[in-house]
Parts: structure tokens; C-alpha cells; sequence
């Protein structure tokens, strides 16, 4: 039963923006509609918002997605967002870097700052923050295997600046889950990584008081080709999992829980992705409470950061991909996230060029400021498609939950682990990717530029295009580091980690704190845990 009351007084807390809440037409609206017994924003179980002013306090972070060539040119990118509006950063590192390679190994020939940037030592995480005040601006990392090794690598920066530990504000994605279910980019098994992850936690939540330590992120689900449904119910699972190995690492859920954050996937079914962040938020806070014991209000409001769809954008007509990222954006606040990015209309073909990049930043400033739609909490509460399909996403998701608990005999971190083992996720998902692309292929499922509205397929638009020698620049700059360095520290630190990945009680946070600061690269460091952790090769989908 909502409780107006105790909602008016949390309202009455919350700073205005000190816009005006009206119509274009001078009509004043209200901060939240409904009968008296409706559901409210801000309370239990936060179907409507986890905030009870919503976006009249504060709007959502804007915070777009950048990364390439080598951390020069990345932070001359940060620079033109930060000046064009953007209040966060949102760092996209190369397939190397990702999977844990420095960039003078050979299988990282050709790809070295092509998908994003290249970070192989501290000092290319140095170069890449420059001249930007770590205690100011919020910082989300997306990366997963090696996320622990770059996290310390940020941690000596903010060390190196003056920048105290608390102040640090941010997020590192860390969800290594997701790998091996849709993404792919794991390194060693999942029980060790795991570890990693709670010791990141553990670490974040001794020292870092303000830095979500896991992302947990559907929005690579959804890009294999997952359903709605699946990207909500994996992602969920996946949450619960982390949240059952954080517990039995010794944490107890209210220590943590409130700094956890989620990403999810905005893509095009306007009124089905609404209503997944809405079950999204429900789900959680009824688990949260009933099945870990949170006591903790913060430990049961979920929130996340929302990405439009990579995947829906073509390569055919990509100016019309502006019209489904706003579309996409639009269903995103609707449906109540903290933070956005905007994917660019040219991102089908290359990584985003300036002019690209910039018009989707201007794209949520759009929504912010013009629309209207940010003045009332949940809009679209109360209507009778918005609350049906909540309720049957929440009641599809519900049914995976207990195929996991099964698999994990009452244990969700079990069950995932057994179902990574035998690759459920991964035949859910292809099976899910198999009938959608059949729809298109029939005609079923309209994609405008791709098979239908194919007049206009010839035009060109110009990318972003990666010059060569930015390899050769990055392979001389750490060839530079490695010759300054001090090999004796490098090897005692190498030592380090390697005896202490041995020892599961350990926290290996500070081994790689302190590898960190002696320029240990990332592929070192990631070897030295490889030769405890060994590797980790999937089962083939049947």
C-alpha cells in the first residue's frame, strides 16, 4: 500500500532544479500521478522509480562512450564531451586491452586501439585521464577479465593526482559473468574470475565509498540476441549470483549491496523496454529483501545505466539510426534509468566520428530540456500495456530463476555456474537470435533501410578512420615504459600476485595496486594470474 505521506516528505527532501514543471502551454504538472493507492516512486518495491522526484531533482548522467587510438587521442575526445555538455566518461578500450594483451603481443597485431583504446601500463592511464579531475567527474570503464588490473591502474592515478580514494566516482563493469554467457571476452574459468570480482568488491568496499565496484550488465545479452526477457532474467541472475559470492567472501549485504549498479540495453520495442526496467526494479527489490535479508532501503533499489541498442543500428541509411537511438533514449528515461548513453548513427560503420558522437549527446539534451517528459516520475504508469507487459516480463523471468535454482540445487551462483558449464545461456540466446533474424528474413519484422524502405541504400557517410601508425606508436611508447621501468620491482610484484592468487583468502587488490605502480602491464599481470588460474574453453552449443 503506498505511503503518501512518508513519499511527500522524501519529495519535500529533494532539491529542486528550479525548472519549470509545466506543459509548454503554461499547464502545471504534477511530480507523480495515480489514485491514492497506487504504487509510488521512491518506495518498495520501486516499480515506478527509485527516487520519489525522479528526474525534478537531478536528470540522469549523460555520459557517452568513447575510446580509440591511443590514450592521446581518447583524451582529446573526453575534453569535447566534457565541454559539450557530458557530466560523465565512458571508457571503451580495444579487443587486446580487453582480453587482457598488451599491445606488442602478436595476436594483437592489427587490432592495437581499433575498438577502442589502448591501455597497456600505467602510464597510458595517466596519459588518458589528463588534465581531467578524477574527484569531479564520474568514470565508467567497460571492461571485465582484466577489470581488476585496470582498476588498480586507476586507483595509482587518483593515488599519483592527490585525488583521495573517496573521492573516486564511477563505475567499473567487472562482469565477468556475462562473458561467458554472451560477450566472450573471458580469460581464465569462471569460479577464479569470480574471485576477482569479489575482491573488487571487498576492496571498493573498504576504500572506495562512492565507486559501484560491478555493473552488471544485460546489454551484452541483448546484443547476442537475447529477448527482452532473457536480458532481464540472465542480468538478474547474474546480480543474485555476485551477491551470493560477496556474502560467502565474508560481506554482509548491506555493506555492499548499495553500490551495486546495472546496465541494460534500450533497444527499439518502445513499450516492452519500459516495462523491463520497471520489472527490472521490482524483481530486485523483492529478492533483495526476501531472499538475502537486505535491511538496507539502498540495498533493494536497483539502478542502472542504459545504452541504446548497437545492434539495432544498420549500415544501410545510417542517418535514419538517429530516429531509433532518440526512440530508444526516449524509452530509457521513460523508464527511469540514472545514466545514458546515446549510441551514434554512424556506429555501424566505424567507431563514432566527432560530429557523430556529439549530435548523440545532443540527443539526450533534446529529451532533458525539451520534451517535458522528465517533469513527472513514470508517465507511463498505469497503463493498461505498460502494466501487462511488466507482469508477464516478471513472470517470464521468474521462470528462469527457478531453471537456475534447480541447475544450483537453491543456489543461484551454483546454477548459473552449472549453466555456464553446460552452455544453457548460450543455446537460449542463439535459439532467441535464430527467430528473430527469421522474422526478418520473411518479412515478418520491418527494418526500415534493410527490407523495406530501401530507396537511399547508396549514399556515403564519412567515418572515423584509424590511422595504422597508431600501432607503431603505441608499441614505441611501451617499449619506452618498459625500458625506464625497474625490472627487479616488476619481478617482485610478478612474484606477488602469483603467490597470492594461490591463496583464495587473499584480496588480491593490493598486489595489483602496487603492480600497478611499478608499470606492471596488463598482459603480465593477467600471465602471473593465468599460470594459478589457468584458462577457460566453452563447450560448443549442440
Amino acid at each position: 500500500m503506498a505511503d503518501r505521506r512518508a513519499w511527500q516528505e522524501s519529495f519535500d527532501r529533494s532539491p529542486s532544479r528550479g525548472v519549470p514543471f509545466e506543459t509548454m502551454s503554461g499547464i502545471p504538472l504534477d511530480p507523480v500521478y495515480g489514485p491514492d493507492a497506487a504504487e509510488l516512486p521512491g518506495q518498495w518495491p520501486y516499480t515506478r522509480g527509485p527516487y520519489a522526484s525522479m528526474y525534478r531533482s537531478r536528470l540522469w548522467t549523460m555520459r557517452q562512450f568513447a575510446g580509440f587510438g591511443t590514450a592521446e587521442d581518447t583524451n582529446q575526445r573526453f575534453k569535447e564531451l566534457l565541454r559539450s555538455g557530458g557530466n560523465g566518461l565512458s571508457t571503451a578500450f580495444d579487443m587486446p586491452t580487453l582480453l587482457g594483451r598488451d599491445s606488442d603481443d602478436p595476436l594483437a597485431k592489427g587490432e592495437v586501439g581499433r575498438a577502442g583504446v589502448a591501455v597497456d601500463t600505467l602510464a597510458d592511464m595517466e596519459t588518458l585521464f589528463a588534465g581531467v579531475d578524477l574527484g569531479a567527474v564520474t568514470t565508467s570503464m567497460t571492461i571485465n577479465s582484466p577489470a581488476a588490473v585496470v582498476m588498480a591502474m586507476y586507483v595509482a592515478v587518483a593515488d599519483k593526482a592527490g585525488v583521495g580514494r573517496d573521492r573516486l566516482g564511477g563505475t567499473i563493469q567487472n562482469d565477468i559473468l556475462k562473458e561467458y554467457q554472451a560477450q566472450k571476452e573471458y580469460v581464465f574459468p569462471p569460479r577464479p574470475s569470480v574471485r576477482l570480482v569479489t575482491d573488487l568488491v571487498r576492496f571498493a568496499t573498504a576504500e572506495l565509498p562512492r565507486w559501484h565496484p560491478i555493473s552488471i550488465s544485460g546489454y551484452h545479452i541483448r546484443e547476442a540476441g537475447s529477448t527482452a526477457a532473457q536480458e532481464l532474467a540472465f542480468t538478474l541472475a547474474n546480480g543474485f549470483a555476485y551477491v551470493e559470492a560477496a556474502m560467502a567472501a565474508g560481506l554482509a549485504v548491506d555493506e555492499f549491496a548499495p553500490r551495486l549498479s546495472f546496465f541494460f540495453n534500450a533497444h527499439i520495442d518502445f513499450f516492452e523496454e519500459i516495462a523491463k526496467y520497471r520489472a527490472a526494479r521490482r524483481i530486485y527489490a523483492r529478492w533483495m529483501r526476501e531472499h538475502y535479508g537486505a535491511a538496507d532501503p539502498r540495498s533493494t533499489m536497483l539502478r542502472f545505466h542504459t545504452q541504446t541498442a548497437g545492434v539495432s543500428l544498420t549500415a544501410q541509411q545510417p542517418e535514419v539510426n538517429l530516429a531509433r537511438v532518440a526512440i530508444e533514449a526516449l524509452a530509457g528515461v521513460l523508464g527511469g534509468t540514472q545514466s545514458l548513453h546515446t549510441d551514434s548513427y554512424d556506429e555501424a560503420l566505424a567507431l563514432p566520428t566527432e560530429k557523430a558522437a556529439r549530435l548523440a549527446l545532443r540527443t539526450q539534451q533534446v529529451i532533458a530540456e525539451e520534451t517535458g517528459v522528465v517533469h513527472v516520475a513514470d508517465p507511463l504508469g498505469g497503463s493498461w500495456l505498460v502494466e501487462e507487459l511488466t507482469d508477464e516480463l516478471e513472470r517470464q523471468a521468474e521462470a528462469v530463476f527457478a531453471h537456475l535454482l534447480e541447475a544450483g540445487s537453491g543456489s543461484m551462483l551454483e546454477g548459473v555456474f552449472a549453466s555456464i558449464d553446460d552452455n544453457w545461456f548460450c543455446a537460449e540466446i542463439a535459439d532467441a537470435a535464430y527467430r528473430f533474424q527469421s522474422k526478418i528474413a520473411a518479412g515478418a519484422w520491418v527494418q526500415v533501410g534493410v527490407n523495406g524502405y530501401t530507396e537511399g541504400d547508396d549514399g556515403q557517410t564519412p567515418i572515423l578512420y584509424i590511422d595504422p601508425a597508431v600501432e607503431e606508436r603505441q608499441l614505441q611508447k611501451l617499449a619506452a615504459v618498459k625500458q625506464a621501468r625497474d625490472d627487479e620491482a616488476v619481478r617482485r610484484c610478478l612474484a606477488r600476485l602469483a603467490a597470492e592468487a594461490a591463496d583464495p583468502t587473499v584480496n588480491l587488490m593490493p598486489a595489483l595496486v602496487e603492480a600497478a605502480n611499478a608499470y606492471v602491464t596488463v598482459g603480465e599481470a593477467m600471465h602471473a594470474l593465468e599460470s594459478v588460474f589457468g584458462t577457460w574453453v566453452e563447450r560448443s552449443v549442440a
